[in-house]
């Protein structure tokens, strides 16, 4: 799940990186609003969430808010202020968060911004006897007698597979899968997207996943149920 993170004090904006990192979002953070504005009407990129700073370099988030709802795009925005925050909401945000915060708070707002109605996330995505659950951030396998089995998977291939989970018999092409999954700041080899896919199918066929993620030649990727 693909985030902007729009912050201009450096060392807040590494520590928010770094925890959602951990988290397993993929974050794209700037610390201008004129660059995130770019970043928000790219064609190439889908947010899930946006987490604005009030006051920012350029075009601050209050504006960025405003253009984005005078667009129609209802994209889950995150106001972190230390200033009236009922002028953030309605400045079209969906909530606030007043500085300092602790990351726990942060983690669970977006947590519940993600849930809501016109974000199509259940809590659990399954194909076969693969279950992802967001709650836990966990992978699992569910045997015949009913018992869970996790899978340890890096954050990079829970983000492939959460990918592929959300669009179950689509092909994925290999650009819509590094939009997805790695940010602007990413050095990345050009087998980086192959390279991942077997990693993954390897762990996956380890613990008897009855789902496979297949190879469309010319064309990107398929999860097949």
């Amino acid at each position: 799940m693909r985030i902007l993170l729009v912050e201009d004090e450096e060392d807040l904006g590494k520590a928010l990186q770094r925890g959602l990192k951990q988290e397993k979002y993929v974050v794209d953070w700037v610390q201008d609003g004129a660059e995130a504005w770019h970043y928000l009407t790219s064609p190439d990129v889908e947010y899930a969430l946006a987490i604005l700073d009030w006051m920012l370099p350029s075009l601050s988030g209050l504006e960025i808010c405003k253009r984005l709802r005078s667009q129609g795009n209802s994209l889950p925005v995150l106001i972190l202020t230390a200033k009236d925050r009922l002028m953030g909401l309605d400045s079209g945000a969906d909530d606030y968060l007043v500085k300092p915060f602790g990351m726990v708070e942060l983690m669970a707002r977006l947590r519940a911004l993600l849930r809501r109605p016109t974000q199509v996330q259940p809590q659990i995505l399954q194909m076969g006897n693969l279950m992802l659950d967001y709650g836990k951030s966990t992978i699992a396998i569910a045997n015949q007698q009913k018992i869970s089995e996790n899978i340890m998977l890096t954050s990079k291939e829970f983000q492939l597979l959460e990918y592929f989970m959300q669009h179950p018999n689509q092909i994925l092409t290999r650009e819509q899968i590094m939009n997805r999954l790695w940010n602007f700041q990413s050095d990345t080899a050009s087998n980086v997207v192959a390279a991942q896919i077997r990693l993954l199918r390897k762990k996956l066929a380890e613990h008897s996943c009855d789902i496979a993620i297949e190879t469309i030649y010319g064309l990107g990727y398929r999860l097949n149920s």
